[in-house]
């Protein structure tokens, strides 16, 4: 009994630390977080692989690093076109690096490392309720932006009274509920997993958890990207129709 509620306490603690925004320095009265240390890791990473992918590209017999990026490309743009449908196709740039984003974090979980204290390197930012807010929030205002250059500025307060004006509240209403939606998602989804590995870690701590931990840091982290941008993807198709 002591050894189980050491093993509660102990986990209480991790939780708690999770749960936490770490700032680690100020930049004036900016706090700059452990969260945005990662995320500037990770563009930083992304960047050079971009670079180094996209050099020396060839209109003429290109080689297979080039013909590889093509395809990634021309997948990703397919994907996106079927999520989006073709009145909306103009926003798959965002869409493509909103889901890039968000599955390189979930996916930063691998190398998840405590170097220093205070300090854990590569702990995903979408761990961070402020990230997936920002995500949200960033993914609504170009859904609401979408609409009004489609419809005007007029035809999108009228949008908010359709089909009947009765339920004009509720319409605008759901202009919070769907960021709200978003965020909780991906945040929730993502420590879920923390929680569930850990107790796993506590009830069998040998190689369990090791398929379980492939399960939540790679495959789960993969699908809540899609899921993110699909339901944003459905959001913006609404919107422009």
């Amino acid at each position: 009994m002591k050894s189980l509620g050491g093993e509660i306490l102990n986990l209480r603690e991790k939780l708690i630390e999770e749960l936490g925004v770490k700032t680690l320095f100020k930049i004036g009265p900016v706090a700059i977080t452990e969260s945005v240390v990662n995320t500037w890791v990770l563009l930083a990473i992304v960047a050079v692989v971009c670079l180094l992918l996209t050099r020396n590209l060839k209109v003429e017999n290109p080689g297979k690093r080039q013909l590889f990026v093509e395809t990634l490309v021309e997948w990703l743009q397919n994907v996106t076109k079927g999520m989006l449908g073709e009145h909306a196709i103009g926003y798959a740039g965002y869409i493509i690096t909103v889901m890039v984003f968000i599955a390189i974090s979930d996916l930063s979980a691998i190398l998840e490392t405590q170097v220093a204290e205070g300090y854990t390197f590569m702990k995903p930012p979408t761990k961070d309720l402020n990230v997936t807010i920002a995500l949200a929030l960033a993914s609504i205002v170009i859904v609401e932006t979408a609409c009004i250059f489609k419809k005007g500025f007029g035809g999108y307060l009228k949008s908010k009274t359709q089909p009947i004006a009765i339920i004009t509240p509720i319409n605008i209403l759901e202009i919070a509920i769907r960021p709200l939606s978003l965020c909780m998602r991906l945040f929730g989804n993502i420590f879920g997993g923390f929680i569930i590995m850990e107790l796993l870690k506590c009830l069998v701590p040998f190689a369990v958890p090791i398929p379980f931990s492939f399960y939540f840091d790679v495959f789960d982290g993969l699908i809540q990207a899609y899921v993110f941008v699909f339901l944003t993807s459905i959001y913006i198709g609404e919107a422009v129709e």
